[in-house]
């Protein structure tokens, strides 16, 4: 599917949580009509109150205020604040409850993934970044490294479609009809700025492959550099193949990935696919300095994407995913700046050599490690072509 941009937009770049969640409290006081907020993550901590206040706050002064979260991400941690909310007249939705560690089923597998949050219909957020704390290391570092993007102009209307579908149709499935909305009156299409920008989902019907293939696309058009930075990268073949072509037709290919180690199963399988890619001149850098959560592209100083979706087969074929794509120099140039500056201050260099002359064991941890993941993709129904 061709990415569909739309011109006009005012885009923000945000860095982490400090400059996301002081964003997003600020706007959330400004509301006046509504606030739709999605999320993987909604934690019980300082960061998790300190939202939850302003949405009550919100609420309070007579806001539509509307939250969904997802049943495996936020389970257990979400309680105390879900029925605070809702005494607070929020109106509060757990997408997918129902969780059980001894199933592989593909549906209870599909979780909310992607992060929303839109202010009166003018203004949004959109990225990787959860409600939860991400400065608690030593330091003061943050303990996820991450992006989101704040948003103003004609692209809102086409997030306010896309939240109101889903919230309709969970709100339907947990009988909760009086919940249900009738579509909200978008504002006039009126510019706020210069830039060219794209909203593009996953889903498990008409957009099951949108954001894997605008990466494809970019990268197939890419003639100087293209630099991809994810937290959980586990590509299939089709990913993998137009990666390397890149590089062998000159392309300086760079990939910023999680160094330090979250799951140890998807640690170690990824790392099971370092060596071809290093083989075709791919520059592999891990972040060590921090846990990067990151899911952020710059290709050719131009095309630039950021958002949920990570380059794996959960986020890549099951979970939904929200990922803003921008056609902007300007952005682009920031976001490459910043991820410039993150690799040579955290980042260690994969070398090929060293790849090679690891002990024994050690590869076939990662092999061992990528067989299982294999049979898992197997036994949840998702070993398709791509993988």
């Amino acid at each position: 599917m061709k990415t569909r941009f739309i011109n006009g937009n005012t885009l923000q770049l945000l860095t982490n949580g400090a400059a996301y969640f002081m964003a997003l409290e600020q706007a959330i006081d400004t509301a006046r009509n509504i606030v739709p907020l999605e999320t993987y993550i909604f934690a019980d901590d300082e960061t998790g109150r300190r939202i939850a206040a302003a949405l009550t706050r919100a609420a309070k002064r007579g806001v539509t205020v509307r939250v969904l979260v997802d049943g495996f991400g936020s389970n257990k941690i979400f309680d105390i604040i879900r029925r605070q909310l809702l005494s607070d007249k929020v109106q509060v939705l757990i997408y997918h409850p129902k969780i059980s560690p001894f199933t592989m089923s593909r549906n209870r597998l599909r979780r909310l993934h992607r992060k929303l949050v839109m202010i009166d219909c003018h203004l949004a957020f959109i990225g990787g970044i959860n409600i939860i704390d991400d400065m608690n290391s030593p330091g003061d570092l943050p303990t996820r490294y991450d992006y989101a993007v704040r948003i103003e102009g004609p692209l809102l209307g086409t997030l306010v479609r896309e939240n109101e579908r889903l919230w309709n149709r969970i709100a339907l499935l947990n009988f909760k009809l009086e919940w249900r909305i009738r579509p909200l009156p978008i504002p006039q299409a009126v510019a706020s700025g210069k830039q060219r920008a794209a909203l593009v989902v996953r889903d498990n019907l008409r957009h099951r492959f949108d954001i894997e293939d605008a990466y494809l696309d970019a990268i197939n058009r890419a003639q100087k550099e293209i630099i991809i930075v994810n937290a959980y990268f586990f590509p299939g073949k089709r990913f993998r193949r137009t990666l390397r072509l890149a590089a062998g037709r000159g392309v300086r290919v760079i990939l910023l990935l999680q160094g330090r180690m979250e799951y140890a199963l998807l640690h170690y399988a990824s790392r099971a696919l370092y060596g071809a890619f290093l083989d075709a001149g791919v520059e592999i850098y891990n972040y060590r300095k921090s846990l990067m959560h990151a899911k952020v592209g710059v290709i050719d100083g131009q095309w630039s994407t950021v958002g949920s979706s990570n380059i794996d087969p959960f986020s890549l074929l099951l979970a939904r995913e929200a990922n803003v794509i921008v056609d902007d120099s300007q952005f682009a140039e920031e976001l490459h700046a910043s991820l410039r500056q993150h690799i040579e201050d955290g980042a260690l260099k994969v070398d090929q050599d060293s790849w090679y002359g690891q002990p024994l064991w050690r590869r076939i941890i990662n092999w061992s490690a990528y067989g299982v993941a294999r049979l898992l993709l197997g036994l949840a129904g998702l070993r398709s072509k791509s993988y």
